[in-house]
């Protein structure tokens, strides 16, 4: 079981774990964006390999159980045993799929806030050129952030859609256990994004009181599941009927008679399945999930390191001295209010990550925001170094 010392200093024993994305030669990060894969995942997909090369269509028995371990690993990351979990490739394909279920025709209204990705804010602004209304309220002031979504919510309100820790600044949101009970008053559905919540910050469906919502996240972050590892976390009473639905859904309903043109759907998560996927995803996720329990990597461990980290950034930064008309940090979000990465604002931020590059330092930037996002495999010495040479390239 690891401690928080064997993971900061010179030295992070983590990092022997992720030889094959030579985390101890290049500072990665990328964590709020893509994170490396723990050298097991190498295993689970030459495995996946294998067993294609040796059962071919027979293979599916097994690519379905170890679609159900990914299933349960996203349930016990929310504390979720109310629910039931369906698995895609992306979270817009869930976006649109759950969009298609909603009451299109009575209810024209969707809500969001001004801090979407772009899996929600691109798909409802083309929503708003047919005639959707889409409401987007402003975070800040994060104090009244809940109460705004409240009041924006009625009669003619299919959905609101926002997340629990905002991607262009990295803010943890409030509980919304409130908007979800003025959304079942209105019959409308309330999808929250937590796809920078697992892994980096604990989260319990039944404490953040989100039991009759609708959940999206994925293992592409922090996770460390790679691509196509997302989910959608649905109400057991759910009985909508997506109309953008596919043949996975009648999983369950293939023996079953039915009318000539009816629409099954299956039981539990098939009632938001999709058709037939690459499955490599799911062997490397399964063996991914079974590594952090293997290792003691809890969310609650994580989040400790995690702060850890931040904290180094946000100290070595506000140490150097930036120029704030060339580069700062919001001095106003506290420690303990941020989620996995650090928002940088510059113009500059295209220019300054593609130098930090050719340090061997890899960042991203979305407009004026340059995101620093850790990982628990970086020691507190990357780290430092980062900011080291974002100061040199500063000046």
């Amino acid at each position: 079981m690891y401690k928080l010392s064997d993971l900061t200093g010179n030295t992070n024993k983590l990092a022997e774990h992720y030889s094959k994305f030579k985390v101890r030669e290049k500072i990665l990060l990328t964590g709020h964006s893509n994170q490396a894969w723990p050298d097991t995942a190498y295993d689970a997909q030459m495995q996946a390999y294998i067993d294609a090369a040796n059962l071919a269509d027979d293979k599916w028995e097994i690519v379905f159980q170890k679609a159900e371990d990914v299933r349960r690993g996203f349930s016990e990351l929310m504390n979720d045993d109310s629910g039931y979990i369906s698995l895609a490739p992306n979270t817009h394909e869930f976006v649109v799929r759950l969009i298609s279920a909603l009451d299109l025709k009575s209810k024209r209204k969707i809500i969001t806030s001004d801090s979407e990705f772009y899996s929600i804010r691109r798909q409802v602004d083309r929503l708003a050129e047919d005639g959707i209304e889409n409401v987007k309220v402003s975070v800040n002031p994060i104090e009244t952030f809940v109460e705004r979504v409240i009041e924006a919510i009625d009669e003619k309100t299919m959905a609101v859609m926002i997340s629990k820790v905002f991607f262009n600044t990295g803010r943890v949101g409030p509980k919304y256990a409130e908007i979800e009970k003025k959304c079942l008053e209105k019959g409308a559905v309330l999808l929250v994004d937590l796809y920078h919540v697992l892994n980096v910050v604990p989260f319990d469906i039944k404490k953040e009181g989100l039991e009759n919502s609708f959940l999206t996240g994925g293992g592409y972050k922090y996770c460390q599941l790679g691509e196509a590892n997302c989910f959608l976390r649905f109400p057991k009473n759910c009985e909508m009927r997506p109309m953008n639905t596919g043949w996975f859904s009648e999983f369950g309903t293939l023996s079953n008679g039915k009318n000539e043109g009816e629409v099954l759907y299956g039981a539990g998560g098939l009632r938001f399945a999709g058709s037939t996927y690459d499955p490599v995803s799911h062997y490397r996720a399964s063996k991914v999930f079974e590594f952090f329990m293997e290792q003691k990597l809890s969310p609650e461990f994580l989040r400790e390191v995690s702060q850890h980290q931040i904290g180094i950034l946000i100290d070595e930064f506000d140490r150097a001295g930036f120029d704030e008309s060339v580069i700062r940090r919001d001095k106003s979000i506290p420690l303990q209010e941020t989620g996995g990465f650090l928002v940088f604002y510059t113009e500059q931020s295209a220019m300054i990550s593609a130098d930090l590059r050719k340090k061997n330092i890899i960042t991203d930037y979305r407009g004026n925001n340059l995101r620093f996002g850790p990982a628990p495999y970086l020691s507190d010495e990357q780290l430092r170094e980062a900011i080291y040479e974002l100061a040199k390239i500063i000046k």
